[in-house]
């Protein structure tokens, strides 16, 4: 092959690859419209969560119908624990993965973690040298969720709005862990009573996303629960027969699209 034809042979392999390298308007609209029909999301949040609040628990203690959060006999025993319910309070995260069904309507699955130990003592009872009795109260909740939302603006809107509700599966343990009176004799004894299990319950979620590019979403998204876990009291020692495993929680989101 002579001189000539190298480099002619050169020549239209460099045109080939560069007209390879730009993409056609067609080309780059199917990435496009790819990219715009994303219907699967991965997502994890970050935020508060406020437990339901004394009013709002089941607070017929000691009474014949004995329907009684723990926390409220706690505040309402013979001898009370001095804290409040709103101590558990607390930092809540976790993550989900959303379907888009339509523009419209996305269905989802979703894991969050909750822990709160809240440090307590004997209201009106200290020990004989005057210390505190003491206690650790401790909660944890492990909700897994699925949900329906509804966008009435849709999935290409410059802001998304949504709503929606679903069932929650709430994994819990409540336990009480330090100093006690026995109110017989007015003894102090060290123990630790405990009791845990799984709740089901209603969920509602609304919230706004706002889109960070063609993959990534960002927002704020606002969750109420509402369960409660039996203590079986005969078994655990518990003071009340119920724990509400209720409440809200404000989080920021982040999405990605695929």
């Amino acid at each position: 092959m002579t001189k000539r034809s190298w480099l002619t042979t050169a020549r239209l392999a460099g045109l080939a690859l560069l007209l390879a390298a730009i993409p056609s308007p067609a080309s780059a609209q199917i990435v496009q419209v790819t990219r715009s029909d994303a219907r699967h999301s991965v997502g994890f949040n970050l935020g508060y969560f406020w437990v339901t609040g004394e009013d709002g628990r089941p607070h017929d203690c000691f009474t014949s119908n004995d329907d009684c959060d723990t926390l409220v006999a706690n505040l309402s025993s013979q001898d009370p624990l001095a804290f409040e319910i709103d101590d558990f309070n607390t930092v809540t995260f976790g993550g989900e993965w959303l379907y888009a069904v339509s523009d419209y309507l996305e269905v989802g699955a979703g894991l969050s973690y909750f822990k709160s130990t809240v440090p307590s003592v004997y209201r009106d009872v200290v020990n004989v040298n005057g210390s505190e009795i003491a206690q650790d109260l401790k909660l944890r909740m492990v909700p897994v969720t699925a949900t329906v939302r509804f966008l009435p603006l849709g999935r290409a809107a410059a802001v998304e709005p949504y709503i929606g509700g679903g069932i929650g599966f709430i994994n819990w343990r409540y336990s009480e862990s330090g100093e006690f009176v026995d109110s017989s004799d007015g003894s102090i004894f060290r123990a630790t009573y405990e009791a845990d299990g799984t709740a089901v319950g209603p969920v509602i979620v609304g919230g706004l996303r706002f889109p960070a590019g063609d993959a990534f979403t960002v927002g704020v998204e606002y969750k109420w629960q509402k369960a409660e876990g039996d203590t079986k009291p005969a078994e655990s020692q518990l003071l009340g027969n119920k724990i509400d495993l209720g409440g809200s929680s404000l989080n920021f989101t982040f999405h990605v699209r695929f």
